[in-house]
């Protein structure tokens, strides 16, 4: 797998188990309900795929460019909560998510 595919897909994952944490949060009431809740589950799983790539990315490539790349979660994240969450996409978070943009291709040029 090529470092863009990996990185698209090491992002995407942790973006998602950030998701599945805030649906689950709302169904966590007490200790119980916080290790038993199918969405807390699923987030946590998501978070170890992205880990496990992250790991296999630095593993070939430069630590000085994947771990920057990990900041294109904030894109996935913006993307994800306006489509399932209907957060307000404001012009100051899309500032913010094209900033991000602009240093992922400084970094891959």
């Amino acid at each position: 797998m090529n470092l863009a595919l990996s990185v698209a897909l090491m992002t995407l994952c942790g973006s998602l188990g950030a998701l599945f944490f805030k649906r689950g949060a709302a169904d966590v009431s007490g200790l119980r309900s916080l290790l038993t809740s199918p969405r807390l589950w699923l987030g946590g799983c998501c978070y170890l795929v992205g880990a496990a790539l992250n790991i296999l990315l630095l593993r070939g490539h430069d630590y000085s460019v994947v771990y920057p790349l990990t900041s294109l979660t904030y894109v996935w994240s913006l993307a994800l909560s306006a489509a399932l969450l209907h957060e307000r996409v404001t012009a100051q978070k899309l500032l913010g998510v094209a900033a991000v943009c602009l240093g992922v291709f400084l970094l891959t040029r």
